[in-house]
């Protein structure tokens, strides 16, 4: 037969239930918008890491080929098909991103080729781009301007209001609403710097922009 004491301590009393779950509840309710914050910067440094490499493919494949090469920004589902049907657009804001060649040879002798797309928004859905619709590298990765880029659309001019800064370069800022925002910057001379826009760049911080 128990004693009283041990029917005493046997399980939690009601009070002690509420008590534990209001403090579970005010721990969830702290906890979910600094997740929802840390899932959105997340998509954003995911679509920033995807941009940026697509931008140093660009600039590879132009050194390796010895070839102009355009890398432009789309909104088409699938760049390979509407190349070689010639629909293929450029778009400043677009969600996908494409590599063409640049023909060397004015006189229609050479064909543009196209090299590579990826997907933007399959690395973090909703995430905004604003930036150029296109940029173009020479054979040694330098940005060129040219007006004749094979994806219509835009033009490849250094010299826009794209670029600004000292020195200048081009600006690719990725956002999403609760997100941390950050630009993909690209140099005149190729240079392309993945960066936190509310941080300034110095040699002790190369995170900045």
């Amino acid at each position: 037969m128990l004693s009283a004491r041990a029917k005493s301590v046997s399980g939690f009393t009601m009070i002690e239930m509420i008590v534990t779950l209001t403090i579970f509840s005010i721990l969830v309710a702290l906890t979910v918008p600094t997740m929802k914050a840390w899932i959105a910067s997340t998509k954003v440094r995911a679509v920033a890491d995807t941009l940026q490499n697509g931008m140093r493919l660009a600039q590879s494949e132009a050194l390796r080929r010895s070839r102009q090469v355009v890398f432009a920004l789309t909104n088409s589902t699938n760049p390979q098909s509407d190349f070689t049907s010639g629909t293929l657009s450029a778009a400043n804001s677009g969600t996908n991103w494409v590599i063409v060649t640049i023909p060397a040879m004015v006189d229609g002798s050479e064909a543009p080729v196209f090299v590579a797309s990826g997907v933007l928004t399959s690395a973090g859905s909703a995430v905004a781009i604003a930036g150029p619709a296109e940029v173009c590298f020479n054979s040694v990765g330098r940005l060129i301007t040219n007006g004749a880029t094979s994806v219509a659309g835009g033009t490849c001019v250094p010299a826009n209001a794209g670029i600004t800064g000292t020195p200048p370069k081009y600006t690719y800022q990725v956002t999403l609403a609760g997100g941390h925002a950050m630009n993909v910057e690209l140099a005149l001379g190729g240079q392309v710097h993945l960066c936190d826009p509310t941080q300034t760049l110095s040699s002790s911080n190369p995170y900045g922009c």
